[in-house]
């Protein structure tokens, strides 16, 4: 359809590394839902804010993160099937000073994703 995927439930994780070779694994830290632009501009507080250190967001140079995309109740809200329940991005923050996009594009059938501007 080639449109904006408004109310896109979208998570964001952090990893943890086990030090004893166990399971890592991934932790909320953020949650948000998509614009009628398909964009979550909020997803996380400020860079520096007070609530930012509150709910302690910042993004850490080296780390790793997940977002994760719900896209199943969009297409049953768009009566179309889909293939993907899901959509799980992981990524590495090596300058975490930067603005990161990272746009997701879908089709009931396949996805793809790329850092954006």
């Amino acid at each position: 359809m080639g449109k904006p995927a408004p109310h896109v439930h979208i998570s964001l994780q952090i990893l943890e590394v086990s030090k004893d070779r166990g399971l890592d694994i991934f932790h909320p830290l953020a949650k948000g839902l998509t614009d009628p632009d398909g964009r979550c501009i909020d997803l996380l507080p400020p860079a520096g804010s007070e609530e930012e250190a509150k709910e302690k967001t910042a993004l850490q140079a080296g780390q790793t993160y997940k977002m994760v995309f719900k896209t199943k109740d969009y297409f049953d809200k768009t009566q179309r099937p889909s293939f993907y329940p899901c959509v799980e991005i992981t990524f590495m923050i090596n300058e975490p000073e930067e603005h990161y996009h990272i746009p997701l594009l879908i089709s009931p059938y396949s996805f793809t994703t790329y850092r954006g501007s």
